[in-house]
Parts: structure tokens; C-alpha cells; sequence
């Protein structure tokens, strides 16, 4: 008896479409990714030492921002929110004098843009000490 033999076929696999799939995918997410450029602001905070001396109240300059938007120097409320005017009246209040410490208080119900305003204002003008007030949280 005569059996025939089988022929073999050589098994591969072609590459070629699996490459294309590949670099097609390599493609969409290039094109599809978005790049997000930020800035960092390296604030260096202050501590506290129990004996340390108080500051002069009267050569403060406090800020308020209130929450309906409005800015507070002194006890004098500005007229509107821009920075020009906020400038203006930083520049009035301290009287050439930029070394004096600018207190913020902002509420809590106030836009994060109003306080940046405040270090725009700041920045132009060159003022260096800045604190921010904060209220004691209330035990229940």
C-alpha cells in the first residue's frame, strides 16, 4: 500500500499588517494627546516662634476682600476691582513706603482671581512682606 505524504506548508506570520496597526495607533495618540504647559509658584512659608515680637498695627496695611467682590484698604472701599485701581490705592495707603507688611483677608466665599489680583498688585508695586489672616476653626 502506497500512502501519500502531506505536503507541509511553512507556517509564518506576516507582519506586515500588525506593523500598520501599530503605527496607525502610534498616530492617533500623537495626534490626540494634549500637552499642559503650568506654572509653579514657589511661596516659602513662614513659621512661628512663640516669643516672637509683635508687629507695629499701625504701620500694617490690611486688605480685605469681601464676598461680593470688593476690595477693603484700610477701612476705604475701592470703587472697582481692576488692578490698575487696586494699584492706585495700595500706592495712596502706603505712601511711598513698600517695606510696610500687606495683610490679606479674604473671605471664604471670595473668587481665588481677587486674591492673584492682590499679588499682581503686589509685584508691580514691589511690596515684599505679605501675610494672609486665616479664622480659627470653631470646636463642636
Amino acid at each position: 500500500m502506497k500512502f501519500r505524504r502531506q505536503k507541509i506548508d511553512d507556517v509564518h506570520i506576516n507582519l506586515t499588517p500588525l506593523i500598520d496597526v501599530v503605527f496607525l495607533l502610534l498616530i492617533f495618540f500623537m495626534v490626540s494627546t494634549t500637552f499642559n504647559q503650568s506654572t509653579e509658584l514657589t511661596i516659602d512659608l513662614p513659621t512661628a516662634m512663640s516669643n516672637a515680637p509683635s508687629s507695629d498695627k499701625n504701620q500694617n496695611v490690611e486688605l480685605v476682600i469681601t464676598a461680593d467682590g470688593q476690595y477693603v484698604i484700610n477701612g476705604q472701599t475701592l470703587i472697582n476691582e481692576k488692578v490698575s485701581t487696586l494699584i492706585q490705592g495700595l500706592t495712596e495707603t502706603m505712601q511711598g513706603d513698600m517695606t510696610r507688611p500687606l495683610i490679606i483677608t479674604a473671605d471664604a466665599k471670595s473668587s481665588y482671581d481677587m486674591v492673584l489680583r492682590v499679588y499682581d498688585a503686589a509685584a508691580t508695586l514691589g511690596i515684599t512682606k505679605l501675610a494672609h489672616t486665616a479664622q480659627k476653626a470653631s470646636s463642636q
